[in-house]
């Protein structure tokens, strides 16, 4: 059982770290899930408190850095509250449309859009868009490392 428990793990850990990179999929979610079923499946008899607190803790400081990061990013670019919307929208909408190229195209249209239609100048849209896509990757970034953390905590401890 221990081996069966060990490979589904594995395999939902790294499901979640590709998943990570799709725009509002709840990756974390999936991680959190993962190693609840191992421990569930293993009898709760391999993760300590320890292990589960740092888990969680790496956990929680993954969806706040994952929305603090694309914010700063978009807003160190000039970026309003409608610009930061405008490129999570844009890069959902762009990779369901496009696909990997999508999360290029995505962030900077909806950013740029987006702060047109709030009234901003060309200009200034055009460089929210901009902080828009910087925004996004320095979400996916952030979100991508403390995701691999984290799992790689809970791997190192069921092994």
């Amino acid at each position: 059982m221990d081996a069966l428990a060990d490979g589904l793990f594995l395999v939902l850990f790294l499901a979640s770290l590709a998943l990570s990179l799709v725009p509002l999929f709840p990756a974390t979610l999936l991680l959190a899930l993962a190693a609840l079923l191992h421990e569930a499946l293993v009898g709760f008899s391999e993760l300590s408190l320890f292990d589960w607190a740092v888990f969680l803790a790496l956990l929680g400081v993954a969806l706040v850095a994952d929305n603090l990061a694309a914010a700063w990013g978009a807003r160190r670019h000039g970026a309003g509250r409608a610009g930061v919307w405008g490129a999570v929208l844009g890069a959902l909408i762009g990779a369901l449309v496009l696909g990997p190229l999508g999360l290029l195209v995505g962030p900077f249209l909806g950013a740029f859009l987006f702060e047109l239609a709030a009234g901003r100048e060309s200009r200034e849209a055009l460089k929210a868009g901009w902080g828009g896509v910087v925004g996004f990757f320095l979400s996916i970034g952030a979100r991508l490392l403390l995701h691999a953390a984290a799992g790689a905590w809970v791997w190192t401890r069921i092994r």
